[in-house]
């Protein structure tokens, strides 16, 4: 695989970064947290003056700044956006990047039978990048293999027939093996392409050490509705939601799926691990990373993907994806942990958790010890006592409302197995997981306002968790480890 040079990352003049979602801002401007490994930065007087002649209405003194904007006028903006992106803690904005010609991009489909959603992607293909290679990978499809041939030959695309059916990856590796182009866009054959997509991804590329950039991934619209399609056009797995990010492991966007990635060729050299029929997308992702590179994903660029819809087919790849934790955790060891938390925090859970009268008083002294201590590392990046203060409580408050998504996650989604075995005996047990469904519910409904009531969609919540969570546990014994299901801590940064 070929890696990155020197990291220089330098925006035209013109372009624009947005503080991203995780990023907060404090002291009017001047200290910035966020980031991954997250971070407390101080800005120098001329980076904040450049960040309030671009957005002079957002001067609270702590909000996050989603909104947030700096425009690259000068040396000055150009160094501090090239920071913040480094850094994850702003995205740049891809209709200020220059357009590149979608004529350096190939096309490479996987298809395996499936001719008419093959029709239906090659339509959106010829419509929106009529300039590109086409590469269609037949990966043995048997009797479907002359229509796949016969609609190649309709819409000019090219067509590879292999012997044996390797799985998607292998697929993809045939059709890379064969790319001239300077990039290569991987689509899978339940993609349509929305208008610009692809063109608007193009644009990230500006960045000369970006390997990948993948889009939004919505529902496509389909005639039946079934409780299934509505859950998942609500929370789909594919789908990483409405904020921009940088893609890197135990961040809040850890990963991308190939179900739409558009890739620089000589980055990814070649390809996806072959012997994996599932998590090499992620895989993927992570060695981009660890040789230097960086991945993005941007939702103002949207596919659309059609979802399965029968529960037979939505739980069972669902129980699939869980499989594949332990294929990562033989590869990428901690990379690949449920969760991600200070001790101080799994103290706090573990305490709450355990429902004693003693639990409130000991969590609450875990984070008074834990605010003692970020108030102590902040001495350097905020030497006043009380703007410290502040951001050191803040700190604590936001460990502790990862760490409660977290544990929600592995008592309901990751662990639930051995959860359950403790509910069986266990009064308090079984509190806790009432207490955790209900949270986990109620918290997800209010914010996704899916189109169902919320009985089906509390429902639907626990059964995906299930069927994921026993897929990690069935990996997990096939591969005779535990890893994929012991939290790890975070990193420190040292900025």
């Amino acid at each position: 695989m070929s890696t990155p040079g020197e990291d220089r990352l330098a925006l035209p003049l013109g372009a624009s970064v947005r503080l991203n979602a995780h990023t907060y801002v404090f002291d009017a401007g001047r200290i910035l947290m966020g980031g991954s490994p997250s971070r407390v930065a101080r800005l120098t007087p001329q980076a904040a003056q450049a960040f309030s002649h671009a957005d002079s209405d957002h001067d609270r003194k702590t909000l996050p700044q989603k909104g947030r904007r700096l425009t690259i006028t000068g040396a000055t903006s150009q160094r501090v956006a090239g920071y913040l992106v480094r850094a994850g803690m702003a995205d740049p904005e891809p209709e200020t990047l220059p357009a590149l010609s979608t004529a350096d991009i190939t096309v490479v489909i996987p298809c395996f039978r499936r001719t008419e959603a093959l029709r239906r992607l090659l339509q959106s293909v010829a419509a929106e990048l009529p300039t590109s290679s086409v590469i269609v990978v037949d990966d043995a499809s048997g009797d479907a293999s002359p229509q796949i041939a016969a609609l190649c030959r309709t819409f000019g695309a090219q067509v590879m027939r292999l012997p044996e059916n390797g799985g998607p990856a292998a697929a993809r590796n045939h059709g890379l093996a064969q790319v001239q182009t300077q990039f290569v866009v991987f689509i899978d054959t339940d993609v349509v392409l929305r208008a610009g997509s692809i063109p608007l991804l193009l644009r990230h590329f500006a960045d000369p050490q970006l390997a990948a950039a993948a889009p939004r991934v919505r529902g496509l619209p389909q005639k039946e509705s079934s409780w299934v399609l509505r859950y998942e056009n609500a929370r789909s797995s594919l789908d990483h939601g409405p904020d921009a990010s940088s893609v890197r492991p135990h961040s809040p966007h850890s990963w991308l799926s190939t179900t739409c990635l558009l890739a620089r060729t000589r980055a990814i050299g070649e390809g996806f691990r072959a012997d994996m029929r599932v998590a090499e997308d992620v895989d993927l992702v992570w060695r981009l990373v660890h040789d230097g590179w960086r991945v993005r994903y941007e939702p103002q660029s949207v596919v659309e993907h059609q979802h399965r819809s029968s529960v037979e087919a939505w739980l069972g790849r669902k129980f699939i994806y869980g499989t594949g934790a332990a294929l990562l955790a033989q590869r990428h060891g901690a990379l690949v942990a449920p969760a991600v938390m200070s001790p101080w925090a799994g103290i706090v859970l573990g305490a709450l958790a355990a429902q004693r009268a003693w639990s409130v008083p000991a969590a609450s002294a875990a984070t008074l010890i834990a605010t003692a201590v970020n108030l102590h590392r902040l001495r350097r990046t905020t030497p006043e006592l009380g703007a410290r203060t502040v951001l050191a409580l803040r700190l604590s408050t936001f460990g502790l409302t990862s760490a409660a998504a977290q544990g929600l996650a592995l008592t309901l989604r990751h662990w639930w197995p051995a959860v359950a075995a403790a509910a069986s005996i266990s009064p308090r047990a079984r509190r806790l997981v009432l207490m955790a469904a209900l949270a986990d519910a109620g918290w997800e409904y209010g914010r996704l306002k899916p189109r169902m009531d919320p009985f089906r969609f509390a429902l639907a919540r626990r059964l995906d968790d299930c069927a994921y969570g026993l897929g990690v546990w069935i990996g997990a014994w096939r591969a005779r480890s535990v890893r994929a299901l012991l939290p790890t801590r975070p990193k420190r940064s040292r900025g």
